[in-house]
């Protein structure tokens, strides 16, 4: 029987320090970061998508973050194609493979080894899906797939649109997750879920967030993602949010309070979808300091990989 491949997971809602918190174990146990954002993975939006910055990537090897141009489709199947192939590199090199993000579908699809039932779809359809508003064909799925929809945030729309052309391609997103299947995982994962017990602590946060990303020219960046990139990117959280003040329909001070008003709604999916998870590691930072957070990860990521031997390690 071959050995599962160990993998440290850090999950959460935005905003939660999963990112601080990958960093830290990364150089603590000589590990590098697989990124698990389904809008990461999109170039030219790094404020939005608070992809990692130079000196995260400088502090701690990044994977699979800003690889693909914005009007690119991308499955939940080929980034579980490409995590794989990443963690097995990983792991031949010795170094421990940390999956980092906020897209649960993604990590959990990729620990347990979904293999997806496979739907023929129609490019002509897809083009169709694209050119209409994100908004309308959100509502649309609510109403074909309500289950799909809460799952998908309403501002990725490559995944709505995916969503619907499995509609009308006569099967329910949610029952083609139904008909998929987990396969033998070859995978052992140890889940750190960061999760604020007061949560208007999470959501000053987000505030905080929001302000900083404004500051640091998320104005600028939706501008020039509206007139030079595919409908992916202009429906990157961050983005969409800004267009009525870009259009001048309203002031800037409407859609920012839009723009937290829907990322803590974001936030708030986020932490069902992972509480849904059994035999996680919760981590509450509202409740100690960072370094006791970080150190307390630590040694349960070292039990978990090492277990006796771990005082023997390099």
């Amino acid at each position: 029987m071959s050995m599962k491949t160990k993998v440290l997971v850090v999950a959460g809602p935005t905003a939660s320090g999963k990112t601080g918190l990958g960093i830290a174990l990364a150089r603590r146990l000589d590990g590098e970061i697989v990124c698990a954002d389904s809008m990461q993975i999109y170039t030219g939006m790094p404020i939005a998508t608070a992809a990692p910055t130079a000196a995260e990537r400088q502090a701690a090897v990044h994977h699979l973050a800003e690889i693909l141009p914005p009007d690119t489709p991308f499955s939940v199947a080929q980034y579980c194609k490409l995590a794989a192939e990443t963690v097995a590199d990983i792991a031949a090199r010795g170094k421990v493979p940390i999956l980092v993000g906020g897209t649960g579908l993604f990590i959990d699809s990729f620990i347990d080894h979904i293999q997806f039932a496979h739907v023929q779809t129609n490019p002509d359809l897809r083009r169709e899906l694209l050119a209409k508003d994100g908004t309308e064909l959100y509502r649309t799925l609510q109403q074909v797939d309500p289950t799909a929809a809460a799952e998908i945030h309403p501002n990725n729309k490559n995944r709505v649109v995916r969503a619907l052309e499995l509609y009308y391609a006569g099967i329910t997103k949610t029952a083609q997750n139904a008909a998929s299947r987990r396969g033998d995982s070859p995978y052992e994962a140890l889940y750190f879920v960061l999760c604020y017990r007061d949560r208007q602590v999470l959501y000053d946060r987000i505030n905080a967030r929001v302000d900083a990303m404004l500051a640091a020219g998320l104005v600028e960046e939706a501008r020039q993602a509206y007139a030079a990139c595919g409908p992916t990117a202009r429906q990157a959280i961050g983005h969409k949010e800004l267009l009525p003040y870009l259009e001048g329909s309203e002031p800037l001070e409407t859609a920012v309070e839009r723009l937290k008003q829907e990322t803590r709604r974001y936030a708030k999916r986020q932490i069902t979808w992972f509480k849904r998870r059994q035999g996680t590691v919760v981590l509450e930072p509202d409740t100690m300091d960072t370094e006791r957070l970080i150190a307390a990860a630590t040694a349960q990521a070292e039990d978990f990989l090492y277990g006796k031997d771990k005082g023997k390690r390099a």
